[in-house]
């Protein structure tokens, strides 16, 4: 079936498409019985509005750009339901783009999205992000940008973060206060703000109970993946086997620490606690309950798309905007894995 177009709706009442345009917006000028004329015709012949001529009409695509390292996990499906949640509620739709931790793929759809002519741009870095060139292009064209979980510091846009070093320095000093003294840290990349912070949360939280840090004691994700944590908890056991704790870059890296001491019978957490972070769903029903750091990945969406439309109806309406940070809260969720009497 072929789009009905307000000229033809025009002719066949043999009135002008103005009038038709204001009839079909409820317009006090036209009469109530050309409005009813209009709106009979127009829902017999199944008419929509033409989005596309409409947008180039207030120059809004009604679209908005949003770019994730990962679609599957947890923390980051929760922050696609916030911002999805908050665009249907403002009339907009997303366009998801999975960079899969690769700065090479996030570049092309930063270019996708310009080209795609959005009304702005959401994103969290990939793992390889050390080159924000691609991001910069964002802001010179003018065009909306929020920031969030995985950022660059130095880029100046709208960002919703959490405090990831106290919330590392939280999660540490929570094992140690379970009677932990050699605690290791099974970290992310080297490249992501928020893998460098958490670790350097977990060093400040060393030095302020007088423990020594220790840097082989440190094992560093490449993937951040369930694999890792598997072949990581056998190397600290190995490696280490006097290590009574270990803190965990996320929760799914540490749902493979837990399946790995589970195979050796190693018992958990009288001989070895440990704590994750995001608090993924599995975390609840792995055995034994997983220890996290709850992050509120809902609300980091919902939060970030408003921050965005704050910043799209100044552009729209050009006025001038200055970027802000939320920052979010976290909560220790006290589980089996570090439940010690």
């Amino acid at each position: 079936m072929k789009n009905i177009t307000l000229k033809e709706i025009a002719h066949k009442l043999g009135i002008s498409i103005t009038t038709v345009s204001k009839a079909l917006k409820n317009y006090p000028d036209v009469s109530p019985k050309t409005k009813q004329a209009v709106m009979a015709l127009a829902h017999e012949l199944q008419y929509t509005p033409n989005s596309f001529a409409v947008n180039l009409r207030t120059r809004e695509s009604k679209t908005i750009g949003l770019i994730i390292p990962e679609v599957v996990h947890h923390f980051f499906s929760n922050v696609i339901n916030g911002i999805i949640a908050e665009a249907e509620k403002n009339g907009y739709l997303v366009i998801i783009l999975q960079s899969n931790e690769s700065l090479e793929l996030e570049k092309k759809q930063v270019a996708l999205l310009i080209n795609k002519r959005v009304d702005g741009i959401l994103m969290s870095l990939s793992n390889e992000s050390n080159d924000d060139d691609h991001i910069k292009e964002i802001l010179q064209k003018g065009i909306p940008f929020v920031q969030f979980d995985k950022i660059a510091k130095l880029i100046r846009s709208s960002k919703v973060i959490i405090n990831d070093q106290l919330a590392a320095i939280q999660a540490v000093q929570h094992l140690i206060d379970k009677g932990c003294k050699k605690i290791a840290h099974i970290r992310g990349p080297v490249n992501p703000q928020n893998a460098i912070d958490r670790f350097l949360g977990y060093k400040k939280a060393l030095e302020k109970n007088e423990i020594a840090y220790q840097s082989d004691l440190v094992y560093t994700c490449e993937r951040v993946s369930f694999e890792e944590g598997y072949a990581f908890a056998k190397q600290i056991i190995e490696q280490h086997p006097d290590v009574d704790g270990i803190f965990v870059i996320t929760d799914l890296v540490a749902v493979g620490v837990l399946a790995y001491f589970n195979e050796q019978k190693i018992p958990i957490p009288s001989q070895i606690a440990v704590i994750g972070f995001s608090n993924w769903f599995m975390s609840q029903v792995i055995t034994p309950k997983l220890s996290t750091v709850d992050q509120p990945s809902y609300e980091m969406g919902a939060q970030a798309f408003q921050l965005l439309l704050e910043e799209m109806i100044c552009h729209r309406d050009q006025k001038p905007f200055e970027p802000k940070t939320i920052e979010l809260k976290t909560t220790i969720i006290e589980r089996e894995s570090t439940l010690r009497n």
